[in-house]
């Protein structure tokens, strides 16, 4: 009778993927009735229940799965060979149970409409209009950085400790709520993972636990990171899936806050990402443009270079890869590529705005 029962859900696994693949066509459904319906209601469901802990408890999960999977597997080594129909069956019963969760609890956001055709924007921009957006938040981010070093030569030190700007991060998503509700964000449930120091090897500096709905951020980042990080996280809470989407909303928030370093975070992490993409496209206009930023901005971006230098290992271009096959199986066809999309929004988003 068990054995019937669990046949019965490791096929499950294909009607269930056959299911999440036709959603795929339907973006316009799963808006409506998924991510704007019923994802809401169960984000705030486990933000209720979790965000409360002091501690990450999906983290605990993790643990707990990553010991329980390897010691299921040691002790059923010999069924490999002696039942391993039964033993098939037990993987994929697993996978499918994970798999159908994983999408119900919130993959199923990778398949909603693109967050540009909600904000009516453009999808395309043109060069000059990167341009002028870039010279914006040039601009912009030399005065907050005099405003607050009152040197241009001298890096920025956020003075607050990491756990004080997780608490400050839901501020920024109330100064937008009244003009974007979908970014209502009560109650919060940001936590510094356990897995920091491994998190860190493998080359990511935050991540969303799909199974418990905690934003989970990497405790030795740099703290001019902290709060475009943990923004960026909170946007994946709130059913924004797409990597590019969540790199804007982030830096749509921190630009939005009233704390002056959550500012300057945000611009400067707009212009990074504007300054990459002028370079792919024209270095010689690369070239002119870094000597007109305030040389302490450019030591904020090599102090988060050194940073991920320390931590360079053989190991962390498979893991990148790894994630980079994950995001195109979930309809992310540039893979990690897609965070540089972010400036498709940001320059549709501000180039008719005075910074």
């Amino acid at each position: 009778m068990l054995k019937n029962k669990k046949r019965i859900v490791a096929l499950s696994l294909l009607p269930a993927i056959a299911i999440v693949k036709l959603l795929a066509f339907f973006p316009e459904f799963v808006e409506t009735y998924y991510s704007c319906g019923i994802y809401p209601y169960i984000s705030k469901l486990f933000r209720f229940s979790l965000g409360w802990l002091p501690f990450s408890f999906g983290d605990l999960i993790y643990a707990f799965g990553i010991t329980f999977i390897v010691r299921w597997l040691i002790v059923n080594r010999k069924r490999i060979v002696k039942d391993f129909k039964n033993w098939l069956t037990d993987v994929f019963a697993a996978i499918s149970i994970l798999y159908v969760a994983f999408h119900i609890i919130w993959g199923l956001n990778y398949y909603r409409l693109p967050l540009h055709i909600n904000l009516n924007l453009d999808s395309e921009y043109s060069t000059e209009a990167l341009v002028s957006v870039t010279k914006k938040l040039i601009e912009k981010s030399n005065a907050l950085h005099l405003e607050i070093t009152k040197d241009s030569t001298l890096k920025v030190d956020i003075p607050y400790s990491k756990s004080d700007i997780l608490k400050r991060v839901p501020d920024g998503y109330s100064n937008l709520k009244d003009k974007f509700p979908r970014l209502d964000y009560i109650p919060k449930s940001i936590k510094q993972s356990i897995f920091s120091l491994p998190l860190t090897y493998m080359g990511f500096s935050g991540y969303l636990n799909p199974l418990t709905n905690e934003a989970q951020i990497d405790y030795l980042i740099p703290a001019f990171k902290y709060p475009t990080t943990a923004s960026h996280e909170v946007a994946h809470q709130l059913g924004y899936a797409a990597e590019n989407e969540a790199n804007f909303i982030g830096c749509l928030v921190t630009t939005n806050h009233n704390d002056i370093y959550f500012r300057y975070s945000g611009y400067t992490f707009g212009l990074r990402h504007c300054l990459h993409e002028i370079y792919r496209r024209d270095s010689q206009l690369y070239a002119k443009l870094i000597p007109t930023i305030n040389g302490g901005i450019l030591k904020n971006y090599q102090e988060v270079r050194d940073f991920w230098d320390d931590y360079q290992n053989p190991m962390e271009p498979i893991f990148k890869k790894t994630y980079n096959t994950y995001l195109q199986a979930n309809s992310q066809k540039g893979g990690m590529k897609s965070y540089s999309y972010v400036v498709a929004l940001l320059v549709n988003y501000f180039q008719d705005k005075t910074l």
